[in-house]
Parts: C-alpha cells; structure tokens; sequence
C-alpha cells in the first residue's frame, strides 16, 4: 500500500486549491458514501484530489487511489480499505471506479463498496465514474447507502475564474430572468464579455483546456477523449458488444453533422446497419448517459429509452465544433451551449412552439441578436435568449447570462 500514499504524494503536490468547482462547495461531505459521476475530462479527479488534499491539511488521514493503478492487478478494494481502515484511515477516494478489475465472479466494485460500507462504519468513502454509471446495475445494491453529485464541464462563469478574468457568484434561472439587465451591467462592467464567450464555446468546457495554447491540439485531446468514452467507458459499464463499439462512432458523426437532428429513426437506422428499432434507442441512451448526445422530448412519462426523441443535439459546443462540419451553425452553437448550461439542475422539454421549455414555466427562443419575440406570440413567461448582445431589454436577455448559472 505504501506505493499507494507515493503515488498520492506526488498529485496532491500538483494539485493547486486556488480555483475550486461549484459542485465542490455543494457537496455534503458528512455523508459516508458519496457517488462523484460525470464525463470523462470534466475535473472529476482535480475535485478529489483538491479535497484530500484539503482533509490533509487539517491533520484527516485521507487516502486517493485509481483503479488503474497496478495494486489493483491483485489485491482488492475490500483489502484495501480493510488495511487503510486497520492504519487509522478516516477518508478513502477511489477514482474511476468503474474501471475496477474484479477479482471473484459476481464480487464487482459496487459489492465490494457495500460490504466496505457495511463493515467500517468510520470509514468516509467517496468514489467517482463515467456519467454512465447511471445504468449500470451492479451486483450491490447502493441506493439506499450512497449520495449522487453529477459533474458537468466547465460553465461560462467557471471558465471566466478559472481563467482569472472575473470571479463572480453564480444566480439562479429565477434571478436571471427577472434581474438580467442589472446582471448583466455587472458583468460588463468588469469584463469585454462577447469575445470571451466566443473563446468559451470553442474551447473553455473541459478544464485541460489550459494546458494547451493551440486550438487543435485541445480538439486532438477532446477527439481522444470521446473515443476512450465509446472504447473504454461504455463497453465497461455495458454488456455492448464489439461490433456496437464501431456503431456507436458511426451514430454520433452522423448526429454531429446534422444537429439539431430531428429524429427519424428510420433513417439513422438505415445508416449504421440496424434493423432493430429498440436497439437504435438503446444505442441513443448510451451515448446521452456518456453525455456526448442530448435528447430532448416534449415531456415524456414512462421509460424515457423507449420513447424516440424529438431532438437530438451534441452535448456542448467544444463537442460539437470538433465532431461536426468545419461550418458548424451558429443557430446550432447557441442551442447547444443553453441546453447544456439548463439541463443541470432544471427540467427541459421540447415545446410546441419556441425552442425550450424549461421547468414547465419558462419558454425560451434562442436567436441572434435581432431576434424578436415574433414566434412566441403571446405566450406568458416566454423570453427570447440573444447571442451578440451585452445587455438585454424586457424580455429578451442576454445568451452569455445562462453559463453563470453554475
């Protein structure tokens, strides 16, 4: 275990607490089980790192360990937490769980969890996973033990702090809508705001962003990143088999380059060679659990994986400039960057007119910065989102505002 807290050592020492995530200070961390879920490059071991970290300082005997690690090849994370736990250790963070190589038929990570859950009740664990895990049905039940937090990329707000270029409180939907002119004066006041926001579409969703200057080495990077999610990720926490792997890539270009795509199942099928309607809508529900798609319905009740969506969209922007065409919408980038900014934390649906309809209340038509309020007609709490403007008037406020919602 010593090669463990070596290994610790050297990435609490790279790991700074100057710029912390949102969820961070959201998270209760008196609960003993704690489940971090979130796609693949979106800060999920920084956030751990940052609070072993801060544990450390305070004299807490924490432990951070990744299931890649080759202690894993022959000993198991009951072993593990049973010696960490026997040594004094109050705090154990395992990062990609969901990459855990079980040792016993029927004994998975989730099992073993539970029983480490069971047995050491002073023992606090906190454990992250691709955003798939959502699906997963593991051999151990832990609904009843665990507490979820899901991790989305970077919002605009976070990209402005992180980038040290303004540090502001995030506001709630309810604020924005009915305070956005004086939000908005605050914001600018400080900031040239528009180009910013260009930047941040581009490429301000994944925080590795700052480790590259060049625009396309981050979109090699983000390449790789969505095939280790189709490779690695989906085929870990799925029974998909290999030829579905090939599927999958095929599916998300062709979405990529038509988004919004307006469902016709028929087509896609025909277009990946699969003659199973249910198995298209599973193949959708994989790719949007692993948060590289979108779906959107008008409100569906009952199980959601076989109802077919009435829209499809790439999950942010930076997705959606490297997997589509070279002359991606500018339509399309503002859909995308608001349905990604709302969906956490709020209930969005595709509406009968407008473009979104956001907790059953609010009806949002995204546009450019002359567009009027012309198909919402008379609808109640309806508000027209601009992109290319600072300040709103009425109801038509400013696209930037949505990313300071987290």
């Amino acid at each position: 275990m010593q090669s463990l807290f070596e290994r610790q050592k050297r990435l609490i020492e790279n790991t700074s607490l100057e710029f912390k995530r949102s969820l961070f200070e959201n998270i209760d961390w008196s609960n003993r089980l704690i489940e971090i879920k979130g796609a693949r490059g979106v800060g999920k071991t920084t956030l751990m790192l940052q609070r072993v970290k801060e544990l450390q300082s305070k004299g807490e005997n924490a432990l951070y360990v990744t299931m890649d690690d080759p202690y894993f090849f022959k000993n198991t994370l009951y072993e593990l937490a049973d010696d960490f736990y026997k040594y004094g250790g109050i705090h154990l963070f395992i990062d990609e769980v969901h990459r855990y190589p079980p040792k016993i038929k029927k004994v998975d990570w989730s099992v073993e969890i539970k029983n480490i859950y069971d047995s050491f009740p002073d023992l606090f664990v906190v454990y992250s996973g691709s955003s798939i895990l959502e699906i997963y049905r593991g051999e151990g039940d832990l609904s009843r033990r665990k507490v979820s937090y899901s991790l989305n990329g970077l919002s605009f707000r976070e990209y402005l702090e992180f980038k040290e270029v303004l540090k502001t409180e995030s506001s709630k939907l309810d604020d924005i809508v009915l305070n956005h002119v004086k939000l908005a004066h605050e914001v600018i006041s400080n900031v040239k705001i528009l180009p910013l926001f260009k930047e941040y579409l581009r490429t301000g969703f994944y925080p590795f962003f700052i480790e590259t200057k060049l625009i396309e080495k981050y979109y090699d990077r983000l390449r790789s990143v969505v095939n280790l999610i189709i490779e690695n990720d989906i085929t870990a926490v799925t029974d998909i088999k290999y030829e579905s792997v090939a599927k999958l890539k095929k599916l998300l270009a062709l979405i990529a380059t038509s988004a919004p795509y307006t469902s016709n199942m028929k087509t896609l099928a025909s277009h990946i060679y699969v003659s199973d309607y249910k198995s298209l809508l599973k193949l959708l529900n994989y790719l949007e659990k692993s948060e590289l798609l979108i779906l959107l319905n008008a409100g569906v009740k009952g199980n959601k994986i076989l109802h077919k969506p009435d829209k499809i969209y790439i999950n942010n922007p930076n997705l959606l400039y490297v997997l589509g065409d070279a002359n991606v919408s500018t339509g399309t980038i503002r859909e995308t960057f608001f349905i990604n900014q709302l969906r956490y934390g709020h209930n969005v649906k595709f509406p009968a007119s407008g473009d979104f309809l956001v907790d059953n209340k609010y009806l949002f038509e995204i546009g450019g910065k002359n567009k009027t309020r012309k198909q919402l007609a008379d609808k109640s709490d309806s508000y027209v989102v601009s992109d290319d403007i600072e300040i709103g008037f009425g109801n038509k406020i400013p696209l930037f505002l949505f990313g300071f919602l987290y």
